[in-house]
This record gives C-alpha cells, sequence and structure tokens, in this order.
C-alpha cells in the first residue's frame, strides 16, 4: 500500500490535528524578468519544466502555459481525486466517463481596480442518479484540497532572501 493509499484507508474517520504536518511539498521555481510573460517554471525535483507564455488575451504572443492553466489543471485533478476518494467511502460506483472541467479567469477586481483569480468547476456524472450526483459533489467540494483553499483561502508566507 502507498503511503497516500494509507492515508485514507476505507472506513477511516478524518483525524483532527493541531499541528500543520505536511504530507508532500515540492517547489516550483521561475526566473527571467517578467516571468509570467516569457520564463521558465521548473520544479525541484525536474518533473515539471516548461515555457510561461503571457496568452493572447493578455497582450502577449501565447504559445506556452500560464498560470491560470497550471491553477486549472490541478484544481479539476485534485478535485477528480477527492471525488474518487469520497465514492470509495461510501462504496459508490462512479461512471467511467466523469468529466470535470476547470475554468480559470484572470479579472479585474470592482474592490480596488487590481487583479483577482476565480475558479468555476464543471462536473458531469453521466448514467449517476441527479440526486446522488449532486451529494457526491457536496461532499467532494468540503474534501477537496484545492475547493477549501478557494473557499477558506490559503495560508502564505512571503519571504524575501
Amino acid at each position: 500500500m502507498t503511503r497516500l493509499a494509507a492515508l485514507f484507508v476505507k472506513g477511516a474517520a478524518p483525524q483532527a490535528c493541531h499541528a500543520i504536518v505536511p504530507l508532500y511539498t515540492t517547489t516550483v521555481g521561475v526566473s527571467t524578468r517578467h516571468a509570467r510573460a516569457a520564463g521558465r517554471a521548473v520544479s525541484d525535483d525536474g518533473n515539471l519544466d516548461l515555457a510561461l507564455r503571457l496568452p493572447e488575451e493578455l497582450g502577449g504572443n501565447g504559445g506556452g502555459a500560464n498560470p491560470e492553466q497550471l491553477l486549472a489543471a490541478g484544481f479539476a485533478a485534485c478535485f477528480h481525486g477527492a471525488m474518487t476518494r469520497v465514492a470509495a467511502a461510501k462504496e459508490m460506483h462512479l461512471p467511467r466517463d466523469i468529466d470535470i472541467a476547470s475554468t480559470v479567469s484572470f479579472e479585474r477586481a470592482p474592490s480596488d481596480g487590481l487583479f483577482r483569480i476565480t475558479a468555476e468547476l464543471t462536473v458531469s456524472l453521466p448514467h449517476m442518479d441527479v440526486a446522488h450526483a449532486a451529494a457526491l459533489v457536496a461532499e467532494t467540494e468540503k474534501a477537496c484540497p484545492y475547493a477549501k483553499m478557494a473557499q477558506e483561502g490559503m495560508r502564505c508566507t512571503v519571504s524575501l532572501v
């Protein structure tokens, strides 16, 4: 059994914890003068190494990934994983053709005229009873770390070194 699987043993109740204990940590660095527009994102283990480019819609040339796409991919994947875990704990059968689309927008904040990020998830569970699907999505929203981050905020520290 993998370490991650051991954390989600069927029937195991979530445990309250009083200290923050990271289960996985990664670091991704970006470089160049304007990394969002023409940089590289490289993870500490080298598994992520991609060009970052400003999308044409924001005045860039496109041709590479952007932070909004990376957030959308992470959100959709995390929600899918959480849904699978929640369904397994409830002994629910999930259809094979689950579709989760994450839409992330970079927009102006009306409150201060600066920028903000918004996200919308669309979950399709064809061949599943609508009431069961709605209950599963609602419970997954409580369990998914990305959904929690979106709803509750995220602990963040910025340091100058």
